[in-house]
């Protein structure tokens, strides 16, 4: 395990979930973390409590589909931090009422559509879009985005994040391609599904059983397990490691659609 120590690092939709586990894996690595989030109170607090951890971490608004606030988190990173080594573009419009009407691309309604590209697509264009250029003022730095097995493998409905996160995947790749040779690592995780207060708003409990006996492992994933991840590729141990998307589901996208009936028939 590289400890991280000398970084910097923000990370976006930090006050709950997968970004607060990152930040605060971060955090505990030895990095310097800037946690941004919508919710101004509640990542103030995850700040607050990774500095009673023993970290150095502090907080910032930020609505991602806002490009001024974008903008003004990484210069708040850098202001408070001296530099920007480590991004993880973790936030995305992720709603209840988003998702209800999130149905299929004969009924979700062209507000909806916009809305989660802006947010959750745009929003990472110009999180990777300003870190770069913080990035390029101290030689590079490793850029990880947060996908979904929803980007790679679609599921029935959620037409509009699907290929939200499928794009993320291709703006991964690109920004490898463009910005390796001047030090910039970019990579993204695309998680199954994982039990945070968000998904839990959003997947109905019968779903989620059915996702979990697709999963080829026992366990489901917990924010933690992700962010173990997302620190992995952050530091030296991923070094070779660019255009990368880690699928962290479980094995729920690596096999036949008939794996869950074809277990319990013992084949």
């Amino acid at each position: 395990m590289t400890a991280l120590e000398g970084r910097s690092a923000l990370v976006t939709g930090a006050a709950s979930g997968i970004g607060l586990a990152t930040a605060k894996i971060l955090a505990a690595r030895g990095a310097r973390v800037m946690l941004s989030d919508i919710n101004a109170e509640a990542v103030a607090s995850a700040a607050e409590a990774i500095r009673e951890m023993g970290g150095e971490a502090a907080a910032v608004k930020c609505d991602i589909g806002d490009e001024r606030q974008i903008r003004d988190s990484v210069a708040r990173t850098v202001e408070a931090f001296g530099r920007l080594d480590i991004l993880h573009n973790n936030a995305a419009l992720v709603r209840p009422d988003i998702s209800a009407a999130d149905t299929d691309i004969l009924e979700v309604p062209i507000e909806v559509w916009d809305a989660v590209m802006n947010v959750t697509l745009r929003g990472t264009m110009l999180g990777c879009k300003f870190g770069i250029e913080a990035m390029l003022g101290n030689g590079g730095g490793s850029i990880i985005n947060t996908s979904s097995m929803y980007g790679v493998s679609p599921p029935l409905l959620m037409p509009s994040y699907c290929v939200s996160k499928a794009g993320i995947n291709m703006l991964t790749r690109h920004v490898a391609t463009t910005f390796g040779r001047k030090g910039i690592r970019c990579n993204a995780v695309a998680p199954g599904l994982v039990r945070t207060p968000a998904a839990d708003a959003i997947i109905p409990r019968p779903f989620a059983e059915v996702h979990e006996n697709a999963s080829a492992l026992a366990h489901q994933s917990t924010p933690e397990d992700i962010a173990h991840v997302v620190a992995f590729l952050a530091s030296d141990d991923s070094r070779s490691m660019t255009g990368e998307i880690l699928h962290v589901d479980g094995g729920t996208t690596s096999h036949l659609a008939t794996y869950a009936q074809a277990r319990g028939l013992g084949g």
